[in-house]
């Protein structure tokens, strides 16, 4: 499998890494989040633009974006508009969203931005093409807040995700039981196993499917979300506590 290297953080190879959100409303709150963020052992910064009160003027974002880039500079930003439907906090026109993608990816400064994978096939085209024309990664993500889908689901849109150019691939989905997580986990050892040849990212999200964000090194996936302030999604650990126990999983392996 072929890794992708964000500054000099390596994704796909050894302990998962680890993605702390930042979700502030106003630009005092996001530069106090990341200077929290400072302090913790994330190897990955998510700036959720859909919380900012700003997001629906690029110039404002793409100025958030540089500030940010001036604090966490050796740490990887990768910048996320989340959909209501995928779990977001704002809905915007699809036409924006492909707008306010490229205009991020173009700005220089941030590592990746996340596509959703069921924007539209021309529109994530678009942003795909936009972001690797000037050196940005692409996360194509995928987010079911009701279900677990069956495992032959899970692996297909990882490798439709695969297939539209997506750098790391990504899938969080809700369990309604124990045997969900198995599912999900079943699904992320074949993926990585039979299918991948790049990182992919999987989770069981809430707090049934906390042993997926922690066992990514055992089935396949190359990165885990930790909270420093405010989590972005159920059943996200502390960024510390979380570091402590992947530490330690790699070391008995």
């Amino acid at each position: 499998m072929n890794t992708v290297t964000m500054k000099n953080v390596e994704f796909g190879a050894g302990v998962p890494k680890i993605c702390v959100p930042i979700c502030g409303k106003g630009k005092e709150d996001v530069l106090e989040q990341a200077k929290i963020i400072l302090d913790t052992p994330a190897d990955i910064i998510e700036w959720r633009m859909d919380w900012f009160e700003q997001v629906e003027n690029t110039a404002s974002v793409v100025e958030m974006a540089k500030e940010l880039r001036e604090v966490f500079k050796e740490t990887p930003v990768l910048a996320t508009f989340r959909s209501k439907k995928e779990g977001g906090e704002l809905e915007v026109s699809t036409e924006y969203y492909v707008e306010l993608n490229c205009a991020v990816a173009k700005s220089g400064y941030v590592d990746a931005v996340d596509v959703e994978l069921y924007t539209g096939d021309k529109e994530v085209e678009t942003i795909v093409t936009t972001a690797h024309e000037n050196g940005v990664k692409v996360i194509m993500s995928n987010h079911d807040f009701f279900k677990t889908p069956s495992k032959k689901e899970i692996i297909s849109r990882l490798c439709a995700m695969q297939e539209k150019g997506a750098d790391i691939p990504k899938i969080a989905v809700m369990p309604q039981s124990k045997k969900d997580v198995l599912t999900l986990l079943s699904a992320t050892n074949e993926m990585a196993e039979e299918h991948a040849n790049r990182p992919i990212i999987t989770m069981s999200m809430a707090a049934t499917g906390v042993i997926s964000r922690l066992a990514g090194e055992v089935f396949g996936s190359c990165l885990t979300f930790g909270a420093a302030k405010k989590a972005s999604a159920p059943g996200q650990m502390g960024v510390n506590d979380l570091k402590t126990v992947l530490e330690t999983l790699h070391k008995s392996l």
